[in-house]
């Protein structure tokens, strides 16, 4: 039978399967081992493989061994996980503020994998709304979609599950701005599943840092990856980054020197486009001080 891996851990690979005896629309949980010959040939299951499993009879549950991988339509390596359609990167408003550096990391980290991000800015409710409003404009030429949004506002929540219907999302962020809570609002059956898995391993909820895979509905996948909040800005070549802030494109080559770094040099398009308000200073900041880690990187190794 086929299935999908939704949690890997400690040589466990817990599959969900589709059967007729689903209950309110949730599939059947087997846990399983991958056969040898893949670590012999050095192939890793991830988390949303899909795969082909074969049950062994257990009195105690729904046991069964991974036989073989059907194609991944992508491998992502931070975080590893396989078949991904888009990344949420969940921010607060307040509580704790935003560090808008740490916002731009998580967003170089997805576009160096191609994977399209939405960016939720949580706690709207704490806010003002134009400052609220304010955050999500800063990123009105990134390529990113950002939103001011509240877990328990629900207009926001149906707002959030026709972001993530027929698609498989990565949900990452830093602590404490909310994911759990709007996992739980757009995946009720989050915290049961999470439970179930962690009373069979003995451990609780929240002490594993591996992805896990919930079924928001039968073509619809969230994603949770909590180390992925650990990641600074993805290792590159300093001249690299401005390949990242699309805001720049349409100064390239307008600058007096090729090759400008848009950070020093006199009679810089882009520099002259942030005095001119047309490319927003906040990103461009961040940019300067995200180049300067880079130089400072390259220049220890």
């Amino acid at each position: 039978m086929t299935g999908r891996i939704i949690r890997g851990i400690g040589g466990f690979y817990y599959v969900a399967v589709a059967s007729s005896g689903m209950t309110e629309g949730q599939p059947d949980i087997y846990e399983c081992h991958a056969r040898g010959i893949f670590r012999k040939d050095g192939k890793k299951p991830l988390v949303g493989d899909y795969v082909e499993i074969e049950p062994v009879p257990d009195e105690h549950g729904l046991i069964g061994r991974i036989e073989g991988f059907l194609p991944r339509k992508n491998e992502l390596i931070r975080p590893a996980v396989s078949n991904v359609d888009q990344a949420i990167v969940v921010f607060a408003i307040r509580s704790p503020e935003p560090s808008l550096v740490l916002t731009d990391s998580f967003i170089i980290q997805m576009m160096m994998q191609d994977i399209p991000v939405i960016l939720l800015f949580n706690k709207k409710d704490l806010a003002d709304k134009d400052y609220a409003v304010s955050l999500a404009e800063i990123y009105g030429d990134s390529g990113v979609k950002a939103y001011p949004v509240s877990a328990r506002d629900e207009e926001d929540v149906r707002m959030i599950k026709g972001m993530l219907d027929g698609r498989t999302s990565i949900l990452a962020g830093p602590s404490g701005v909310g994911k759990s809570t709007l996992l739980n609002a757009v995946c009720p059956g989050a915290s049961m599943e999470t439970g179930e898995i962690s009373k069979k391993l003995k451990r609780g909820k929240h002490t594993t840092r591996h992805s896990e895979l919930f079924a928001v509905s039968e073509d619809t996948y969230l994603m949770d990856t909590p180390g992925f909040s650990a990641f600074g800005v993805p290792d590159m070549d300093p001249e690299e980054l401005k390949v990242y802030y699309r805001e720049f494109f349409p100064y390239e080559g307008s600058c007096r020197f090729n090759g400008c770094s848009h950070t020093h040099e006199p009679d810089c398009a882009v520099r002259h486009a942030v005095d001119a308000g047309e490319v927003n200073r906040n990103r461009y900041e961040n940019y300067c001080s995200l180049y300067d880690e880079l130089r400072s990187r390259k220049r220890y190794r």
